[in-house]
């Protein structure tokens, strides 16, 4: 039972990465490029190392597995934050299908 829990992980989390790469060719601007690969990408291989880690069980890979899922966790979100501030700082404009810039306003 264990076991197929960790496969439907480990198969949820490929259709989430595959959509978070299918967003990354799809979307028109950085920002929502990022939001892509952050979110679907991020959730994916998190998804994917939990079930790697239920199906391996206890030893050192499923540590292993846990300890890079909380570590893409923390710095997956921060990166792609830098890099949207960065970007906008650097003058890169939304597409121009966004309706509101709600950091240009705090401004």
């Amino acid at each position: 039972m264990i076991d197929f829990l960790g496969y439907m992980l480990v198969s949820v989390g490929i259709f989430f990465d595959i959509s978070g790469c299918i967003g990354l060719v799809r979307f028109p601007d950085v920002y929502n490029r990022l939001q892509a690969s952050t979110k679907c990408v991020t959730l994916g291989t998190i998804m994917i190392l939990g079930g790697t880690a239920l199906i391996i069980g206890t030893g050192a890979i499923a540590g292993k597995a846990i300890i890079c899922a909380v570590f893409i966790l923390i710095t997956s979100p921060t990166a792609a934050h830098a890099i949207s501030r960065g970007a906008h700082s650097a003058g890169i404009s939304l597409t121009d299908k966004s309706i509101i810039d709600r950091y240009a306003e705090e401004k």
